[in-house]
């Protein structure tokens, strides 16, 4: 049997029974009875009616596992994760990805390029120095982990958390490391910690800058945004506790109002949105500065504040504890960007009520791959 099926799957040329003196003997025996007319029966019906070597050309690989529902509606690094895993080898997945992570690379040059510039600016107007010293930085790698795990690799370089110490903690690194994500879990995981964002005082001089427009009745260009202006327009910013707590206030130009009362409704208006850029490229200096003391403030008071951004504004933080997360594979960058997208869109088509299960997570992310490769 052995021989026969090495003939029939490999084309081997061992001669078996047919080189054999018992052939001789078997001839003389009727057809049905012949063993070796037996054993051929045997072979064609059951093994060989149609040998076929497995071509791994050929070999469909195996699906992810499927992506539960409670799964999808968690949308964290989990979720995000899984949809990894579960397209990993999907084509189209894959150029989507590919896409994406060219996209982060090229807004992050050019982000940074515009920051840069703004930079440069500060330092020409004597607002901020030229070459600041840095504290040395420590570069985690997060490919293969969890937000947790990123988080928990942090704390393990801070000593004692528990001393009632403040601690400003400088986190930098491309778009989709998961900054954002691991500020989140570190401010689970440590004690009294808050995060610090300057993309409100930027909506703050915005505003002052477009009252100011509005009150003198000129339009807002660099003529207006001069090196006195804007020093009179961060002299209206101060910090400090309000209510017991932590706050930014703006008084002048007619506006006094605390940041968190007017956070989602005076500094979202279209009229600061749409020329934020053009203020945030002369003010750099004034933001860094302001946010400089500001962190201070709460380390002092005993808060551990957590900043993260892009190394040109926060190299003029000074701290010890400096990190920056890198990817080192960056094609998952643009795994992380397009499962992000994907769920979303998902949970979305899905909606609050109950879905049928995996299968229909399983569509619903099928779907909204299609749509993103479309655009």
């Amino acid at each position: 049997i052995r021989d026969r099926y090495q003939r029939r799957v490999h084309g081997s040329q061992s001669p078996g029974w047919r080189g054999t003196s018992s052939r001789r003997w078997f001839k003389a025996m009727p057809s049905w009875l012949n063993p070796v007319n037996q054993i051929n029966w045997v072979l064609e019906a059951l093994l060989l009616k149609d040998p076929a070597v497995p071509d791994e050309k050929k070999v469909v690989p195996p699906k992810g596992s499927p992506i539960s529902l409670e799964i999808l509606r968690r949308q964290d690094d989990k979720t995000s994760e899984a949809v990894i895993r579960r397209f990993k080898e999907d084509p189209l997945f894959l150029k989507v990805a590919e896409k994406e992570m060219k996209m982060i690379i090229a807004r992050d040059e050019e982000d940074g390029l515009k920051l840069e510039k703004g930079i440069q600016t500060s330092i020409a107007r004597g607002v901020i120095p030229c070459d600041p010293p840095v504290e040395p930085i420590v570069k985690i790698d997060v490919l293969g982990k969890t937000a947790d795990e990123v988080a928990k690799e942090i704390i393990s370089h801070l000593g004692d958390t528990t001393a009632g110490q403040g601690k400003i903690l400088i986190l930098q690194g491309l778009s989709g490391t998961g900054k954002g994500t691991t500020v989140a879990r570190l401010q689970h995981l440590l004690p009294n910690t808050v995060s610090w964002s300057n993309g409100n005082l930027f909506r703050c001089l915005t505003l002052l800058a477009v009252t100011y427009c509005q009150q003198n009745n000129l339009t807002l260009d660099d003529s207006v945004l001069t090196v006195e202006n804007v020093a009179s327009w961060a002299s209206m910013l101060s910090f400090g506790k309000f209510n017991g707590k932590f706050d930014i206030q703006i008084d002048g130009l007619g506006i006094k109002v605390l940041v968190s009362e007017v956070v989602n409704t005076l500094l979202k208006e279209s009229k600061v949105a749409k020329v934020i850029p053009t203020v945030a490229e002369q003010t750099q200096g004034e933001v860094i500065n302001f946010a400089a003391k500001a962190v201070t403030s709460m380390q002092e008071d005993g808060m551990n504040v957590l900043m993260e951004g892009r190394a040109q504004t926060l190299n003029y933080m000074r701290s010890p504890y400096r990190f920056e997360l890198v990817l080192s594979e960056p094609s998952l960058l643009g795994q992380r960007r397009c499962a992000q997208r994907m769920m979303a869109l998902a949970l979305d088509s899905i909606g609050s009520g109950s879905a049928d299960g995996a299968d229909a997570v399983g569509e619903a992310l099928q779907s909204a791959l299609a749509r993103i490769a479309a655009e």
